[in-house]
């Protein structure tokens, strides 16, 4: 379910939300980021964002809040968010969009994300108290963000419990794609130094060795992790029976291949 409802969620951080939100006023795609992501949890500090958001370094939330709100409000974001990422997920997935079924999908696809408990996930929480959009479109990426955004506070309790920061996690993706931590895009611009601190800390614990690859331990370590993150996200379906849960991967298989098609 991850994998279908991932590149639904994600047409939030395309162009066309991109280009609504800097046609407010916001001097980047960061800006518009973090006032659309952010905005369920209101006028939050930056403080509150970052330990929400969890994996930011040091001081990246507060050159964004609270500026975004002196240029919209959180009510003025969440409108243009939706918006945007509505108008991103038609014109992406083409005449899926005008499917007689799209509807049946996006109700289903909504009873599993407003199902799941609240309870320490402010991010879902966040966007729970929100209406639900009533056209297809939107209400079909509105579903995915909340099953999106329930699936990260699972993430990021577990790797809190697990001893791994938001900055240590992106190293550990890096590693698991193949790649130098000093070449992943939402690390590569930290100090040398810092990144360096970060990966002598992992060394340490046992996580990764002197080459700065996994190892056995830390290996075993993130295939936990997203074991539990999976454990974590699957009361989101338990109101669905096993037949409509197999009907919703259906019909959302061909909506995901046309998004992953999209973006390649």
């Amino acid at each position: 379910m991850s994998e279908l409802i991932e590149p639904i969620g994600a047409v939030t951080f395309s162009e066309v939300p991109n280009e609504e939100f800097l046609a407010l006023g916001m001097r980047n795609y960061w800006d518009g980021y973090f006032a659309g992501r952010a905005a369920p949890l209101g006028l939050a500090p930056a403080e509150v964002v970052h330990a929400v958001f969890y994996n930011f370094a040091d001081g990246e939330v507060a050159r964004h809040i609270p500026w975004v709100w002196g240029k919209i409000t959180p009510e003025e974001a969440i409108a243009v968010r939706e918006r945007g990422s509505a108008a991103a997920l038609r014109q992406r997935i083409g005449v899926l969009a005008d499917s007689p079924d799209l509807g049946r999908i996006a109700d289903l696809t909504t009873r599993a994300a407003i199902s799941a408990p609240t309870e320490g996930r402010p991010l879902y929480a966040g966007l729970r108290a929100l209406d639900i959009p009533q056209e297809p479109v939107a209400k079909l990426w509105h579903a995915a963000t909340l099953l999106r955004e329930h699936r990260g506070d699972g993430h990021n309790a577990v790797l809190l419990a697990h001893g791994i920061s938001g900055t240590e996690a992106h190293v550990l993706v890096a590693l698991t794609l193949g790649m130098k931590p000093e070449e992943f895009g939402r690390i590569h611009h930290l100090p040398k130094a810092k990144l360096a601190a970060v990966i002598n800390g992992l060394r340490d614990r046992g996580l990764v060795n002197a080459a700065g690859q996994f190892t056995a331990t830390g290996r075993a370590t993130r295939q936990r992790i997203e074991d539990l993150t999976d454990q974590q996200a699957a009361p989101a379906y338990n109101t669905l029976t096993p037949h409509e849960l197999d009907a919703l991967i259906t019909a959302l298989t061909p909506i995901a291949t046309a998004l992953q098609t999209t973006d390649d």
